[in-house]
């Protein structure tokens, strides 16, 4: 690990990359490497080799004393429980598939040395699990004297052993990569997770670390969140000066309204007058941005729409409410509340009533506000949740606000890991559905 980071940090990603991938073909070359001198250098114990070596000098000195023609029948008389002797003529055909055992061999010359003259070879049978050891060696006339031993020797099995050692590199060699390669991107998972929360007020800093090119990357975002939060705290400042100094003449206006004689003029200003706060109103609570102080707290939702409900039918509008008395769920009240009112006053202005209805399950509860209104187009049921928009064609021409309180809807519901759904009734009318999670 620490050899990867040292490697990586000046080289970078492609280098960190690069160091792995060489680590892991060094590690399979040297595993390769020793498995095959390890079957190159397959050895019997040492007492096994002496035996061998005996039986061998003996055989060969009998065979060169015997007359060629007694020389297959002696071969038969030497041969016991543990070896088997046969004479050849010739030299026998090397075999495809044989690892030899030089190692064994060296043991033998070691105790007979006068078999080193003899061409001695020894190698394993096969690798499968009746393994065991058999060679030849050269008699004085040229003809040679073949030997096998009958005890099994400990090897691998071909169809299940040695495939499995021959894997268990590889398997190692890619859980190996995979972990490394897992680690040099753990930064790169950090700034993922950290840039779902630019702009939010629980933004975090992070440290640089890892490879040239992501301590850079993380070094601009650190100084792009700065910048983002600079701007909006500007922001922030801004609307709070400007809503006082805008509702400051707005209450004066009102005030000398007041005092106009001719009722009509009077109630003409204040409709103007309350459009106008309407509007700054929308416009601080859109703009307000994401940084909202306001935790979550428990809050009863059935009494919250219930409220919602008889205030707009203290105003004399036709609105109903179907649900339970109670319902309790974690979220930002203010912030909801506030999309509720937009969700029911939209209802009654476009289609002259709201019925609010509450139902919950086991995974999400559910708000419906329905209007008997013309609906809106198909087509334009996301555009109208985009900021200021307005679409007059099907609705009523006499709107107050700047077309902020769908938008300002879908904020609030957003910040409560909530969802809206904006629908056509089929019996005519709009129906806005609120769903959020119970976790």
């Amino acid at each position: 690990m620490r050899l990867i980071r040292r490697i990586g940090g000046p080289l970078g990603l492609l280098g960190r990359i690069f160091a792995i991938l060489l680590l892991t073909i060094v590690i399979e070359f040297g595993a390769s490497t020793y498995l095959y001198e390890r079957s190159s250098h397959f050895s019997v114990r040492e007492d096994e080799a002496r035996r061998l070596a005996e039986h061998l000098i003996i055989a060969r000195k009998l065979m060169n004393e015997a007359p060629r023609r007694d020389r297959a029948l002696v071969a038969i008389q030497l041969t016991t429980d543990r070896y088997a002797v046969r004479w050849s003529p010739d030299a026998p055909p090397p075999p495809h598939f044989a690892p030899a055992l030089d190692q064994t061999r060296n043991q033998i010359i070691a105790w007979e040395p006068r078999l080193e003259q003899s061409m001695l070879r020894i190698r394993l049978s096969s690798p499968g699990r009746n393994a065991s050891v058999q060679g030849e060696l050269r008699l004085s006339d040229g003809s040679w004297l073949l030997f096998k031993t009958h005890e099994l020797v400990q090897s691998w099995d071909l169809s299940v052993g040695r495939i499995a050692l021959a894997l268990a590199p590889a398997v190692a060699l890619i859980i190996l990569g995979g972990l490394l390669i897992r680690r040099a991107l753990v930064p790169i998972r950090l700034l993922a997770r950290a840039t779902e929360k630019v702009g939010s007020a629980d933004g975090i800093h992070l440290e640089e670390e890892g490879t040239s090119e992501v301590r850079q990357l993380i070094r601009a975002f650190n100084t792009m969140q700065e910048r983002i939060h600079r701007l909006i705290d500007d922001r922030t400042q801004a609307l709070a000066a400007v809503g006082h100094d805008l509702r400051t003449p707005i209450a004066r206006v009102q005030l000398r309204a007041e005092a106009i004689d001719n009722d009509a003029l009077r109630e003409a200003i204040g409709r103007d007058v309350g459009e106008m706060e309407a509007m700054v109103a929308s416009l601080l609570a859109f703009l307000g941005g994401e940084g909202d102080p306001e935790p979550p707290t428990r809050t009863d939702l059935a009494v919250m729409a219930v409220t919602t409900i008889e205030e707009a039918q203290d105003r004399g509008q036709e609105a109903q409410y179907v649900g339970p008395d109670h319902l309790e769920i974690d979220l930002r009240r203010m912030g909801f509340r506030r999309a509720l009112v937009n969700l029911v006053e939209n209802a009654i202005h476009y289609g002259q009533s709201a019925t609010l209805t509450l139902d919950s399950s086991p995974d999400a509860i559910r708000i419906r506000i329905e209007d008997e209104g013309p609906g809106i187009p198909e087509d334009q049921l996301e555009a109208v949740l985009r900021p200021f928009s307005r679409l007059d064609a099907a609705r009523a021409r006499n709107t107050k606000g700047l077309g902020l309180g769908l938008a300002i809807v879908l904020r609030a519901v957003q910040q409560d890991g909530g969802e809206l759904r904006l629908s056509n009734r089929p019996e005519g009318g709009l129906r806005a559905e609120i769903i959020l999670p119970r976790a």
